[in-house]
């Protein structure tokens, strides 16, 4: 996707969908992806790209060992 916008409004409608389908385990996961989407958002109001998992990740879990930045 270009933009975070449209993930959003991409995982809305799968969950719809999944819905629909009674798939509670894509509904789960589509759910917890948009809302971490959509704090990611938040916290970077300017920024509209549509952020990699590991992103997200980090963004939730800055001490964690893969999302440390080691300056030289």
């Amino acid at each position: 996707m270009k933009s975070i916008d449209e993930h959003i409004a991409k995982d809305e409608t799968e969950i719809l969908t999944a819905k629909a389908q009674g798939d509670e385990g894509k509904v789960r996961h589509l759910e917890g992806e948009l809302q971490d989407l959509k704090v990611f958002k938040e916290h970077h109001p300017g920024d509209n790209h549509d952020p990699t998992s590991l992103e997200m990740f980090c963004e939730n879990n800055p001490d964690s060992p893969e999302c440390r930045i080691y300056e030289e």
